[in-house]
């Protein structure tokens, strides 16, 4: 009977040379035996929280770091006993390659071809070494979901996370809610005395701080990395227009009652999504990159369509693939998986990248215009205003419209004054007479 090993598995580089994530946290503990590509942990890259599958078939011997703990590259993050086939120090067969980690760490190799695998971009610290077990106590597989911000305030004010109710999405523990729990709130008995002996303790200035401090990391230190990036190498040019968009939302309401859309999610995003899709192809300068490291214009012939997504881990913008040749109907479904898998904090690397023009839609928090920045590597972004009633001109009266100001950002060096106009001019002239596009495309 082959005798057991200690195989060691390294944090791999998860995609677009990271150098860093976040254990958020373990699926799995000591003892706990794992299959191949089963998932033991969450962790955080500063564009997406990503679930790593196990590299190995065993149990796992140990885990090296505590979650809401950032880790780099390459660096040891769980040990699992495994059965040595006895090849020592020969050349891996097909059941070793059926156990060793693969690229970047995405899933194991299943099948062994006859040629040696590529082992392109994966780091020489990936490859499991012979360690000796170093055995850690691992954390309740089933614990309360929190951020790492989160955590520490609670660490800060010696409040236990198991004793909070979270009020945010699905459960979501928020700062509100730990800083309630030091009031006592509506605990049971035992847990109200717990925390009033913590409160005790931390003394008289807890509650009502003075300031508060957040490690500037993850999701949100890429943004604002990215922002500072865009906002000082492209020259931005915000234009705006406001346009009465009662047709639209006429229409809106009408494709609604239509049996055609029963059971899809219709907003006046997916209609602007439309027409900027259809725009585009009179327009195409506004779907195009500035290269600078060789000097080019990249224009593009398909578009990834950007959707800014406010997510509990900060502003993200993912895309939707070759959004270009999709239907109203298709936009509406790509539009509601974007935003549900936002929301839920489960975009992957994929869909962070490769965009080609955005929106942000800020008239749901009630704002009708704003100088939106670029998403770097982009010439333009739209944002959406609220849509409002208003005395406006029509048919020589006023009347009461419903009215939405649009807000058009883009890069100068890509982008003419005049090609931006006439952009945001058509874009206006569909949303206010919806039937002008059989005219346009």
């Amino acid at each position: 009977m082959s005798a057991p090993m200690i195989k060691e598995f390294r944090l791999p580089d998860l995609g677009e040379g990271l150098t860093e994530s976040e254990i958020i946290v373990w699926k799995v503990a000591v003892g706990d035996t794992v299959t191949l590509n089963q998932i033991i942990a969450e962790v955080e890259t500063a564009k997406a929280v990503v679930e790593l599958p196990s590299p190995f078939a065993g149990v796992v011997a140990a885990l090296h770091e505590e979650p809401g703990t950032v880790v780099e590259v390459g660096k040891p993050i769980v040990s699992f006993e495994i059965e040595d086939d006895g090849a020592g120090g020969s050349a891996p067969d097909a059941a070793d390659a059926k156990r060793e980690p693969n690229l970047v760490g995405y899933g194991a190799v299943l099948e062994a071809s006859g040629r040696p695998a590529r082992r392109a971009r994966t780091l020489a610290a990936l490859r499991p070494e012979r360690v000796a077990p170093v055995m850690v106590v691992a954390p309740p597989v089933d614990r309360p979901r929190s951020t790492p911000p989160v955590r520490k305030l609670a660490k800060d004010l010696g409040v236990d996370l198991e004793v909070v109710t979270g009020t945010g999405e699905d459960g979501l523990i928020t700062r509100d809610d730990v800083r309630n729990v030091v009031g006592g709130g509506d605990l049971p008995a035992a847990a109200q005395e717990r925390v009033g002996t913590q409160a005790e303790a931390i003394g008289p200035h807890t509650k009502g701080e003075r300031e508060t401090r957040t490690p500037i990391k993850g999701v949100r230190k890429f943004t604002a990395a990215a922002m500072v990036a865009s906002a000082f190498t492209a020259p931005h040019v915000t234009e705006f227009l406001t346009v009465d968009v009662t047709p639209t939302m006429e229409l809106l309401a009408r494709l609604k009652a239509s049996r055609v859309f029963a059971g899809y999610k219709l907003t006046p995003l997916t209609l602007v999504s439309k027409a900027v899709l259809i725009a585009l192809r009179n327009h195409p300068t506004l779907n195009a990159r500035w290269d600078e490291a060789s000097q080019e214009i990249v224009q593009f012939n398909y578009v990834n369509l950007g959707i800014a997504a406010a997510t509990p881990r900060g502003l993200t913008v993912p895309n939707i693939k070759d959004a270009d040749r999709l239907s109203l109907l298709g936009l509406s479904t790509a539009l509601t998986e974007l935003t549900d898998t936002a929301r839920a904090g489960k975009t992957g690397p994929g869909a962070l990248s490769g965009g080609t023009i955005s929106i942000t839609n800020i008239g749901v928090f009630g704002i009708d215009a704003g100088t939106p920045i670029l998403n770097p590597g982009e010439a333009a972004i739209l944002a959406l205003g609220a849509v409002r009633k208003m005395p406006w001109e029509y048919k020589d009266e006023v009347a009461l419209r419903l009215v939405m100001t649009l807000s058009l950002s883009f890069d100068h060096r890509l982008v003419d004054g005049e090609q931006g106009s006439r952009f945001l001019q058509d874009l206006g002239t569909m949303l206010a007479d919806p039937g002008m596009v059989l005219a346009m495309v």
